[in-house]
């Protein structure tokens, strides 16, 4: 027994509850293999999201990104997850995304003059991008 706040709770360790002499269920190796390949394939993919919001203002604000412009986006991305960042303000060159950091989402974007005297809110970092 386990007390907790006063209040008595049966515990059994995972080891004890296994009966000895029973027989664990195998698993099936095609859905193991089909999982790990579709697990490799989440892990593995870096590409960015666009949120409908992102879309919007992308096409509003007529910026187009290029697959050099994708890279680096994706790459500060990156960066960012690697410090544990939640929502990321990302600057580069005359522009400026807030991206979702764990979902790999880009917010919104914003052109040059968007960027003139707007306060983003509700972001822990920035990253610069070169």
């Amino acid at each position: 027994m386990v007390t907790v706040k006063g209040a008595h709770i049966p515990f059994l360790s995972a080891k004890s509850a296994v009966s000895p002499g029973v027989k664990k269920p195998s698993c099936c190796p095609a859905g193991e293999e089909k999982f790990s390949r579709m697990l490799e394939e989440t892990i593995t993919d870096n590409k960015l999201n666009f949120s409908a919001h992102a879309q919007q203002r992308l096409k509003s604000r007529s910026i187009t990104l290029g697959a050099e412009e994708m890279g680096k986006l994706e790459q500060a991305v990156d960066k960012a997850a690697a410090r544990g960042c939640r929502s990321s303000l990302l600057l580069y060159r005359d522009m400026a995304f807030v991206a979702g950091v764990p979902t790999r989402t880009i917010i919104t974007a914003l052109d040059g003059e968007s960027m003139k005297e707007h306060v983003f809110t509700n972001i822990d970092s920035a990253v610069v991008i070169e």
